[in-house]
């Protein structure tokens, strides 16, 4: 069932990256991690149809989306997205699944990658049951990394930024490869949640298989 919404807010929180409040549905329900398809409601927009997860909490009375925004040969939906105002009307799909919390482990992101994760973080945050997980987050640059701050108060010590591109930034800059998780994993019986471009996707799931991390303990965004 599709729904229409109309946007409540919308501002940069990063030079590339648009977070949005819309109204919220009588009766909509969701978990963190799931996702919903989006399409503008506009002559022109409504036969385009993106993928985006919930970066809000199901209690929250509005939704929210955190959505970065590409140009180049990635660009149409997500950049006509950050044209739009307050007022202008989005339409929405029921949530569907993407990547589902099974238990304490480490998350694994690449820039956008980290979307899908940070309902989950902030759920378990509330829980008070963020313990127990560590989150990997590579970025190019230290302009890049998502709400910086709120995943160092909710993880502390268990979060490791790197940024591949901006050797002159405080912390680490390597490469999330089989020399970083040999490095950093303690425990490859534990669960792995991985997020990011396709290419990196793959290589880190292949490369956890190698290191014994079992298949279906290694989830990432489908």
């Amino acid at each position: 069932m599709d729904h229409i919404v109309k946007i409540l807010d919308a501002q940069n929180i990063l030079y590339n990256v648009k977070q949005f409040t819309v109204e919220k549905p009588e009766g909509f329900k969701f978990k963190p991690g799931q996702a919903i398809d989006l399409t503008i409601n506009q002559d022109g927009w409504k036969d385009k149809k993106n993928p985006f997860t919930f970066t809000s909490l199901n209690e929250y009375p509005n939704l929210q989306f955190t959505i970065k925004i590409y140009g180049g040969s990635k660009e149409g939906v997500t950049k006509h997205l950050s044209e739009l105002k307050p007022g202008d009307e989005l339409i929405i799909s029921d949530p569907w699944g993407t990547i589902s919390y099974k238990g304490p482990g480490y998350f694994i992101a690449g820039g956008a990658g980290i979307t899908p994760f940070i309902a989950i973080l902030r759920e378990l945050n509330k829980r008070g049951e963020a313990k127990g997980n560590k989150l990997f987050f590579s970025n190019k640059t230290q302009n890049d990394i998502i709400i910086q701050n709120e995943l160092k108060i909710i993880l502390g010590d268990d979060v490791i930024f790197t940024t591949t591109e901006d050797k002159k930034a405080e912390g680490e800059h390597r490469r999330i490869n089989e020399k970083f998780l040999k490095t950093e994993v303690d425990d490859f019986t534990k669960h792995f949640y991985v997020c990011g471009p396709d290419k990196m996707v793959a290589q880190i799931s292949k490369t956890l298989e190698k290191l014994g991390a079992k298949v279906d303990s290694v989830v990432f965004e489908q």
